[in-house]
């Protein structure tokens, strides 16, 4: 009886991997995980207080509501990270609405 696995086993004897392709596969994940962690805590921190200071409701409403959302921008942050076609455009996703959420809150009368 084959073992299980023996028909996989047999398909890529012979063949090598490039040199370094486990050591740039492992950095990829690397660095997507830095990246969505922490562009998403960014991102997700910044829309906190840009929406608990411009939702016009009253400031413990819109604190907790702010803070609740928070929680969906974070985990799509991380999805979005590993949705992405290179590691280059997951990061690129993440730092143009940090950026656009930051300059936001630079805009006088926007609350902060």
């Amino acid at each position: 009886m084959a073992r299980p696995g023996a028909a996989n086993a047999s398909a890529t004897q012979g063949k090598r991997p490039w040199p370094g392709a486990e050591a740039r596969r492992v950095a990829a994940i690397v660095l997507r995980v830095l990246g969505g962690v922490g562009g998403g805590y960014g991102i997700a921190a910044l829309s906190t207080m840009l929406l608990s200071t411009s939702l016009p409701m009253p400031k413990a409403e819109a604190v907790l509501t702010a803070s609740m959302a928070s929680f969906a921008i974070f985990a799509g942050a991380i999805v979005w990270a590993f949705a992405a076609r290179s590691v280059a455009r997951a990061w690129l996703g993440l730092a143009i609405p940090a950026a656009l959420l930051a300059l936001a809150l630079l805009i006088p009368g926007s609350g902060a």
